[in-house]
């Protein structure tokens, strides 16, 4: 008989007690995982999380004394340690979201999302892949990318390190294509496409696919689509 695999570690990150406890107790329900700690602003959730070592952290954005843009950024600032953040959010289409992503974070959620589909996420999220949904986060990433142009020259130049395959990738990734999407697309194996996945985000120091889509935009080698009339 195989040994259970360790419980996924979480912290619960808002200045709200009622929803704070609500997701605590939530996800305290499930057996594969153990909420260690939860916090009221992003200052303490820095403090418990540099402590305990968490896999997952759920952040909310707006707290006080520190938001949760910064307290991303401190806890994502390595590829190989840190825990990975997962961001509450009210609205989707949230510039603070936005930011976060660009600070580390590997996804985000509704704060009305469902039990099972917050239970996914955060199992996606300690596995070490990014929770990428395509039409949300990529319409979060272009919207932002075409109303606040912001090219980061690190990015462009780090571009130049990437195969003229990897690159390919990297496009098909920023257009929310999964792995098998883009072995079909390029008649490769999957296996090969995890292989130029993981150069990719090796050479640009990136900890997953969220963080990839983002590059590619604020590097200028994904335009987002001007707007027409709604």
């Amino acid at each position: 008989m195989s040994a259970q695999p360790p419980a996924v570690r979480i912290v619960v990150a808002d200045d709200h007690p009622v929803v704070r406890t609500g997701f605590a107790e939530l996800l305290d329900t499930q057996p594969d995982f153990e909420v260690v700690a939860t916090a009221s602003d992003g200052a303490e959730a820095v403090r418990v999380c540099r402590e305990l070592s968490p896999d997952v952290v759920l952040m909310d954005v707006r707290m006080p004394v520190m938001d949760g843009i910064e307290a991303t950024r401190r806890l994502a600032g390595s590829v190989t340690t840190g825990p990975r953040i997962l961001i509450l959010t009210t609205f989707d289409l949230d510039e603070y979201v936005y930011d976060a992503l660009r600070a580390g974070a590997s996804g985000f959620l509704l704060k009305d999302v469902t039990a099972e589909r917050l239970f996914d996420a955060v199992r996606v999220i300690a596995a070490g892949e990014a929770l990428l949904a395509p039409a949300v986060t990529r319409r979060l990433i272009g919207e932002f990318a075409l109303l606040h142009p912001r090219p980061d020259v690190s990015s462009t130049a780090a571009l130049g390190t990437l195969t003229p395959r990897e690159t390919q990738v990297l496009r098909l990734i920023a257009e929310g294509l999964s792995n098998p999407e883009i072995a079909s697309r390029l008649t490769v194996t999957e296996e090969t496409v995890k292989t130029h996945v993981s150069r990719v985000l090796g050479k640009l120091g990136l900890r997953d696919r969220t963080q990839a889509v983002v590059t590619a935009y604020e590097s200028g080698l994904v335009v987002p689509r001007s707007r027409g009339p709604r």
